[in-house]
């Protein structure tokens, strides 16, 4: 791996496309407040009737997340779709909202952007991406990914088990499309943040409404924020990360000190956050420290090698003793849970979960996961009961309504 090694990107594709929507927007092309239907006359009037532009590039439209509903990459994630057919089958979801009223993360919308981009264009979005930024900036080690381009020096993705590295499941390149499709390297990705201190690709004022924050601090394709990074000491970050199946990234934009991060991962999913945070503490010569241990991985053995009951001792041990050297964040028992029931220890993962429920009580998923471990179990009413509270704690756990409906059907 070198700076000019090409990775996944996963969501960063998303300030790409914002872009590209903006330079529409600033040729008079594309108006922010015109409605979908507006682009995409095929689309479901009852919806796209009451979604703008500005609500699909700030994660405010209320249109469901296509890589949220039920069964999605089991079921959809390997199999090529055009647009067209992918818009009208998987992001023309019933509204979850009244747009504009909340922010909700949504593939779904940047999908749609695409689409406009198409329409608006006559062209390809990955033709329209390569001659409006890619060509222009010289970015020539980024482009839109498929699977069956020989590609020079492109980084393969991989996933984390137990036992080791197994490659990343294989996934269609054409379903996260303007959402997530596009690859670069750590040199393109420079190019690109320079570029966005000029006017090259944008004029000022749309540049500053690209960096607007809205709700959650979210603008279009960026997050932009104050980040604390010790007492009376705020920098400005414009930050975006990404995940695709064998790839996690992230690039951090400080534009007072113009200092630039960009981690790219090919290992499936690693503390990139983390990193970032100790990285930005060296630029500013204040105190860091390594990323915490994964709690996860020191329980495995455990489990597997002795009993369940060893490693909730374990892990109940080391979270009095070491809790300064170890990640005991919700996510930890919700990854050796599933381990566990990947490899069919289904009573295991139950405990394991049911611990992390202790633990976060509060936290939706932890319910959620022990409903699901339940199911499988063939625990009916527990299952059930989780659920319920999962959907109680967060009313729009899609994963969990379905499951509901399903097991109350008979």
């Amino acid at each position: 791996v070198a700076t000019d090694t090409r990775f996944r990107l996963g969501s960063i594709t998303k300030q790409f496309t914002a872009m590209l929507v903006l330079q529409l927007v600033q040729e008079g092309k594309v108006k922010l407040d015109a409605h979908v239907t507006d682009y995409l006359p095929e689309y479901r009037k009852d919806t796209g009737e009451r979604v703008t532009v500005h609500q699909l590039l700030n994660h405010t439209s209320g249109i469901p997340s296509y890589t949220g509903l039920p069964g999605f990459f089991q079921d959809v994630s390997r199999n090529p779709y055009g647009v067209g057919d992918f818009v009208k089958r998987y992001a023309s979801g019933d509204l979850e909202f009244e747009p504009g009223t909340k922010f909700k993360y949504n593939n779904s919308g940047y999908f749609l952007l695409g689409a406009i981009i198409e329409k608006v264009t006559g062209k390809p979005y990955e033709v329209a991406l390569r001659e409006r930024i890619f060509d222009p900036l010289g970015m020539k080690d980024s482009g839109y990914d498929h699977h069956d381009t020989i590609l020079a020096k492109r980084a393969a993705g991989y996933q984390k088990t137990p036992k080791g590295f197994v490659n990343a499941p294989y996934l269609d390149m054409s379903l996260p499309y303007a959402a997530g499709s596009l690859y670069s390297t750590v040199e393109d990705l420079y190019l690109w943040d320079q570029a966005l201190y000029g006017d090259k690709l944008l004029s000022a004022q749309y540049k500053e409404l690209m960096f607007k924050p809205g709700l959650q601090d979210y603008a279009y394709g960026w997050g932009v924020r104050k980040a604390t990074l010790a007492p009376g000491k705020e920098v400005q970050v414009i930050r975006h990360d990404g995940g695709i199946n064998g790839f996690n990234t992230l690039i951090v934009r400080m534009p007072e000190t113009k200092n630039l991060i960009v981690l790219l991962n090919n290992t499936g999913g690693t503390k990139l956050d983390e990193m970032a945070r100790n990285i930005t503490a060296v630029l500013h010569g204040l105190p860091h420290r390594a990323p915490l241990r994964d709690i996860s991985e020191a329980l495995f053995n455990t489990v597997t090698e002795k009993n369940v009951e060893a490693g909730v001792k374990q892990y109940r041990d080391l979270k009095a003793a070491q809790a300064a050297d170890y990640d005991f964040s919700e996510p930890q028992l919700n990854t050796l849970g599933y381990q566990l029931l990947g490899m069919k220890r289904v009573k295991d993962a139950i405990e394991i979960f049911k611990l992390n429920v202790e633990m976060f009580p509060q936290g939706f998923n932890t319910y959620d996961s022990l409903g699901e471990a339940y199911m499988v179990n063939g625990d009916k009413e527990l299952a059930i009961q989780n659920y319920k509270k999962s959907l109680e704690l967060n009313p729009q756990n899609a994963g969990a309504a379905a499951a509901l409906k399903k097991l109350e059907a008979k």
